[in-house]
């Protein structure tokens, strides 16, 4: 018999465009409390729903392994569980009435669940943990275990007598370093590996360095780890690093904090370490264009084995990104750039489309920084309101039946904005024709000037795609101009 079956509600496979791309990461956050619970003399086992089909395969385990506890502890590193999708929240309200169904105790701790925590007690869990859920969990589980009184630890929400008790949060984690490192063995890194090879990119694991984002733009939910910005030392985070080469033979990471290096002298520190361990890595990062214009950071950065950069550009308007409170200026992503392209660091952009106030003109600026700097690679979106944000606030009465996107390419407008849901799927679509033909315009000029030199063959598609990209660039403008006419807009 088993304390405690570990699980999270993200599937893949319910998330069609992730699963597309064949490259899953294991539920971090999941097995950080996993390893501090089994720290503390719990058994503990996990249910990893990335590459399931369903949430229905998890009785079998509940029914072989008869956990006193099913803890559903989402990975507060995965942007995508921060969307609170809706795929994902009815199999979460699935596993719930299995794991009541074989006679557990449930606790949920998601972003989702912190929002919305009452939908989750309704579906019949025992117990919701607001926030960063390591310390209350541990707390939880020990109080029950020992018939101690659990109504007032903070972070806990929890319904006595059909009333819906909900506790001071808790105080975030600073001392990162405490933490035992993720229960890595309780994945089955093989299944991972083998998804991966098919998409035929190398293998990479997931890493956070860091928890929380200092940063205010009005539009981003932080119902995990809050505006508090903490750290691991560089020490703790390589070696996690040469645990993972070593055991797991992977050499690639995405370092999934919000916000890489922020610290002041973190990176050099950092790559100071890699040196002197001789672990040579490769890793992409997110980070902002403001944070990324000193030449020693990025000199650090190269040296220590950054291969890609997404940054937020988001809009290329100033009006927009002003609205935001983004706190960025159009050109320090364009000087961010080139410092970094200087240094043979790829820089790839989110952009986000369909913010208040946003106009024709201000659509245009962003498409043609996109085609100025023809960024490495391409996220686009539309803005999507998640509660606790000021944005949030500001359409909140505005959003109808419909609060939270299905999955990950739903790319509905929730809100009245500009322009309705069909203009913005479009001008995605658009966006990313543009911005191809740009890129093979590009590649081409470069294979004109030297034509010996040796291409990639993603650069040399590219080229011969150029008429396609050409075309269908016209195509999508034309329906641009078909919906706005039919909208009188």
């Amino acid at each position: 018999m088993l304390d405690v079956l570990f699980s999270h509600s993200y599937y893949y496979k319910l998330d069609p465009k992730q699963w597309s791309n064949q490259n899953p990461y294991p539920p971090l956050g999941t097995l950080f409390a996993a390893s501090l619970l089994r720290k503390n003399n719990y058994s503990v086992g996990l249910f990893d729903t990335n590459l399931k089909d369903g949430p229905e395969s998890i009785e079998k385990d509940l029914l072989t392994l008869q956990p006193k506890f099913m803890v559903l502890y989402d990975d507060g590193f995965n942007y995508l569980t921060k969307m609170c999708l809706t795929n994902m929240r009815d199999a979460a309200f699935k596993m719930i009435g299995i794991g009541k169904k074989q006679g557990c105790l449930v606790v949920v701790n998601s972003s989702d669940a912190t929002d919305h925590y009452q939908k989750y007690l309704d579906q019949g869990a025992d117990f919701v943990i607001q926030g960063e859920g390591e310390q209350t969990l541990l707390e939880l589980i020990d109080g029950l275990q020992k018939n101690n009184d659990i109504s007032n630890l903070k972070g806990l929400i929890f319904l006595s007598e059909n009333k819906t008790i909900v506790n001071p949060k808790r105080e975030v984690l600073r001392e990162l370093d405490t933490l035992p490192l993720p229960a890595w063995d309780l994945v089955d890194m093989a299944s991972y590996k083998e998804v991966w090879k098919k998409s035929g990119k190398p293998f990479t694991l997931n890493m956070a360095t860091t928890r929380g984002c200092p940063f205010k733009c009005n539009w981003c939910a932080k119902p995990i780890y809050g505006n508090r910005y903490n750290s691991h030392s560089p020490k703790y985070v390589v070696e996690h690093l040469k645990v993972l080469k070593e055991t797991y033979d992977v050499k690639r990471f995405w370092m999934c904090d919000d916000i890489f290096g922020l610290k002041p002298n973190w990176v050099q520190e950092f790559n100071r370490i890699l040196k002197r361990e001789q672990l040579s890595i490769s890793y992409y990062i997110q980070s902002r264009v403001d944070l990324l214009l000193k030449d020693d950071t990025i000199n650090a950065l190269a040296e220590s084995g950054l291969e890609e950069v997404w940054v937020g550009a988001e809009s290329g308007s100033q009006k927009i990104l002003d609205a935001m409170d983004k706190g960025i200026t159009v050109e320090q992503i364009k000087e961010a750039t080139k410092r970094l392209r200087k240094k043979g660091i790829r820089v790839s952009f989110f952009i986000q489309y369909g913010y208040l106030g946003e106009t024709q003109e201000d659509i245009q600026k962003t498409i043609d920084m996109i085609k100025d700097l023809c960024p490495d690679n391409l996220g686009i979106s539309v803005s999507y309101p998640l509660p606790g944000t000021k944005f949030y606030n500001k359409v909140k009465e505005e959003l109808n039946i419909k609060s939270n996107w299905t999955d990950s390419d739903d790319l509905a407008m929730l809100f009245q904005g500009t322009y309705n849901s069909r203009y913005y799927k479009t001008l995605h679509r658009y966006t990313h024709k543009e911005y191809r033909k740009s890129q093979a315009l590009k590649n081409l000029k470069s294979f004109v000037q030297n034509p010996l030199t040796l291409f990639a063959q993603s650069r040399l598609r590219s080229m011969s795609l150029y008429l396609y990209y050409v075309l269908s660039a016209w195509f999508y403008k034309f329906q641009l101009k078909s919906i706005q006419m039919s909208d009188g807009k």
